[in-house]
């Protein structure tokens, strides 16, 4: 279920049009970060987080619904795109843990190796559905870890999906 917009852009503009997409979203534009980084191939996002008036909270730190929202979408959008359009990909559930007020800028780095849509693709052939999860550290710019987001990933065949849907109604 890849972003029916993202097909139809040349594979050179995609990693801009991407990083577009997102800092001009209204719901991400609201979270008060900024896409900074996307690879060509769509297997890495960095994400900018500033400390501003925007984001800061009552005692001067950053605000724990920027830190949460700002890790929002960005895994399955990145699984919609490596996985195509064979498949429907939605977020599920999500936590978070602080480690330590954030009083500076943020960052947060996606990643997603060959191997691990390899490894999706063949428990997909297994289980026509299953849950990922995947840990989003947002650190400062000494990389020391701030908050852990711990999002889980739905993942199924869309044949399977629908066939499940079309059962449900009966």
């Amino acid at each position: 279920m890849k972003p029916a917009w993202l097909s139809k852009v040349p594979p050179a503009w995609r990693a801009r049009m991407v990083r577009m997409g997102f800092n001009l979203h209204p719901a991400f534009r609201g979270t008060g970060g900024r896409v900074v980084h996307v690879a060509d191939d769509l297997s890495h996002i960095r994400i900018r987080l500033p400390l501003t008036w925007r984001t800061k909270n009552i005692v001067g730190s950053l605000y724990g619904g920027s830190l949460f929202a700002v890790t929002d979408g960005v895994h399955p959008m990145m699984l919609m795109a490596a996985l195509g359009d064979g498949v429907i990909v939605w977020d599920k559930a999500a936590s978070i843990r602080y480690k330590k007020p954030g009083y500076s800028t943020l960052f947060a780095d996606f990643s997603l190796t060959t191997a691990e849509v390899a490894e999706i693709r063949q428990a997909l052939d297994l289980h026509p559905e299953l849950d990922r999860t995947f840990l989003v550290e947002l650190k400062d710019e000494q990389g020391v870890v701030h908050t852990v987001v711990e999002r889980t990933v739905y993942i199924a065949d869309k044949n399977h999906y629908r066939q499940k849907s079309a059962e449900g109604e009966k």
